[in-house]
């Protein structure tokens, strides 16, 4: 195999055009065994292949920088620079990331995981090479998903007029994860249809200038009746009109045309903008015609692309089941994604309420800021995004939708630990963000019923009302439910010597593990908290003037969240939290982060048993 031979890019030089050919294909057999046994992002890596190939086989790599947008799309990066044999382990527990991570590698230039961030650190390399006078090539490959963001126009902005020395790789598949929709879309769809008209502007400047006696009037010329031509094919040709020079478009999986463009695109000065046109998923069929089916997998059978994993409800689907039932009744809920109508299951909505689903793309600050409107004439906008992206919009959510108190509710999925996708994509800082926000309502469901529950309630109550609830499904533990009154939570289990206060999933845990210990006699009073913002302070009061002791369990950052919440109001030494402490959580199976983490079952029935007992030695020795 071919592939066996490449241990760096350097190695792709010694080939032939033939040869990284064939090596495409091995490579993408590569990626669809690994991600059929790992899980992980497989339409993306599939349709960036060849243009990873061509564009490394013309760098000078590490010592070029490539910044990947959003980074889902780098297995073939990987693959090239070093951690091929590693690549087995992708999305493991102590294996390599599924995205770029410093640590990991010199290739990786950069930690990313969220959209649209490439632009403005490309740019930043660029003017600090500039100042330090090196002479390193720096390229930016964003979508043409990414970049529908405000952050990635901001970006093309400054650099269309810095003059300085970058490249953006425009990788345009016609998808984010859903499919793209707007007015830059439809742009580039122009783009798409044309014929491509440039090889380059130093091809041309350098052919024309050596002509003898008339070589420079006739290119000034020629630039000029070209500037004109382009202005019949497309009008107001924006990456030009901005101060880049446009190369492309061009076929993103003919590696001999990437790479004569990506050659002519070094000799150019200034900015220049290269658009390449791939298709997500090449070269396996089913994520050919199912791209955003095919975006993040679990495990799958290759020969059928069926998921290994049967298909079970979801906090996920239960939310979107439960609003588009609520919508069934009430006319003045809409619903708002950024580019995620599957990721976030607002899809069934959608078809059902076309005219009252907005898909803005990648634009969570606008999303939020567009519902505050929304929620000021009457409308009830129910915004589902991830955890980890929602941070993105902090000053909307305080600036636009708190200060003036508008009815906005927020559906917070993938909170807490999520487990493969790592750092970047984790949940855990939303309960400490969002707690200190003025009027600013915050819930967390304990299982599927409570979270229908809660969105009846949300969809009643009147003002910034949030919702977050974990990746996946429910714990399968029995539990009463009690119905939802505002700021009160529920004692679920009655004991005497400890109380456990718990939120969201971990309610689920602390129940299970009080059952099991009453069984070796111990006695613990477990309450889900259910609002985290207003607290019940009462009914933990209460409690813990009975039990002297309180224990909290959250699946999220607990020295601003639910611990941190209840030491206000009680002595600390008797206070002891269990939860993720000022980190970034590194990417991994959620069990055994959860173990090393100390919030798995087995650690906190010891701890808790530990606890209890000093408590009863404490008794005994002071009396």
């Amino acid at each position: 195999m071919i592939l066996d031979k490449i241990n760096n890019p350097e190695d792709l030089k010694k080939l032939s055009l033939n040869e990284k050919q064939l090596l495409s294909e091995e490579i993408r057999h590569r990626i669809i065994d690994v991600v059929s046994k790992n899980g992980g992002h497989l339409a993306s890596n599939l349709g960036t292949v060849e243009l990873t190939i061509a564009l490394y086989s013309i760098l000078n790599l590490p010592k070029d920088k490539v910044v990947w947008d959003v980074g889902h799309q780098t297995y073939t990066h990987k693959i090239l620079t070093e951690r091929n044999k590693m690549f087995d382990s992708l999305r493991q527990t102590n294996g390599i990331a599924g995205f770029p991570r410093e640590k990991e590698s010199v290739y990786d230039a950069f930690d990313v995981g969220h959209s649209s961030t490439s632009i403005s650190v490309a740019l930043g390399m660029s003017r600090a090479r500039d100042l330090k006078k090196t002479d390193e090539k720096i390229v930016a490959i964003i979508g043409d998903g990414a970049l529908t963001s405000g952050m990635a126009m901001e970006a093309l902005n400054d650099a269309g007029i810095s003059k300085t020395n970058i490249i953006v790789i425009l990788n345009d598949n016609e998808m984010s994860i859903g499919k793209n929709e707007g007015g830059l879309n439809q742009f580039l769809s122009k783009l798409r249809t044309r014929k491509l008209y440039v090889k380059s502007n130093a091809r041309l400047k350098k052919i024309i200038i050596n002509i003898p006696m008339i070589g420079h009037g006739t290119y000034r010329l020629s630039s000029y009746i070209k500037k004109r031509i382009k202005g019949l094919f497309i009008k107001n040709m924006y990456f030009e009109n901005i101060g880049f020079t446009y190369l492309g478009p061009v076929n993103g999986h003919s590696i001999s045309d990437m790479e004569e463009l990506f050659r002519n695109a070094s000799n150019v000065s200034g900015p220049v903008l290269i658009h390449i046109v791939t298709q997500k998923g090449n070269g396996y069929e089913y994520a050919m015609k199912k791209p955003n089916r095919y975006h993040s997998v679990p495990p799958f059978n290759i020969a059928t692309g069926e998921f290994l994993k049967k298909s079970c409800k979801t906090y996920t689907s239960i939310m979107g089941d439960e609003i588009t039932r609520l919508a069934n009744d009430n006319p003045d809920i809409v619903t708002i994604t950024a580019a995620m109508e599957e990721g976030t299951g607002l899809d069934a909505f959608a078809k059902k309420f076309p005219d009252r689903f907005f898909n803005v793309e990648i634009c969570e600050e606008h999303a939020i800021t567009m519902a505050a409107g929304m929620a000021k004439r009457g409308l009830i906008p129910v915004i589902a995004i991830y955890s980890s992206f929602l941070q993105r919009a902090y000053d909307q959510i305080i600036h636009d939708v708190c200060l003036t108190s508008c009815h906005v509710i927020f559906c917070i999925d993938r909170a807490g630990n999520t487990g493969n996708d790592g750092e970047t994509h984790h949940g855990l800082y939303d309960l400490s963000y969002l707690n200190t926000i003025p009027n600013l309502v915050i819930m967390s469901p304990k299982n599927f019923l409570e979270l229908r529950m809660m969105l009846d309630f949300a969809v009643n109550y009147n003002g910034p009302i949030a919702i977050r609830y974990p990746k996946g499904g429910e714990e399968n533990v029995l539990m009463p439910n009690q119905e939802i009154s505002f700021g009160k939570s529920e004692v679920i289990k009655r004991g005497n010597e400890l109380t456990i206060v718990a939120i969201g999933k971990m309610t689920a845990r602390a129940y299970k593990i009080a059952n099991y210990l009453q069984n070796e006699g111990y006695s613990i009073e477990v309450i889900n908290a259910r609002f985290l913002k207003p607290l019940d302070i009462k009914t933990i009061e209460k409690s813990y003037n009975k039990t002297k002791s309180i224990i909290t369990m959250e699946d999220a950052d607990y020295e601003f969240g639910l611990g941190a919440t209840i030491k206000k109001y009680f002595n600390q030494e008797n206070v002891l939290s269990f939860g993720y402490k000022n980190c970034y959580l590194e990417h991994g199976n959620i069990d055994d982060l959860e173990i090393k983490y100390h919030l798995d079952e087995n650690y906190l029935q010891k701890e808790i048993k530990m606890h209890i007992n000093k408590k009863r030695g404490c008794w005994k020795l002071n009396n």
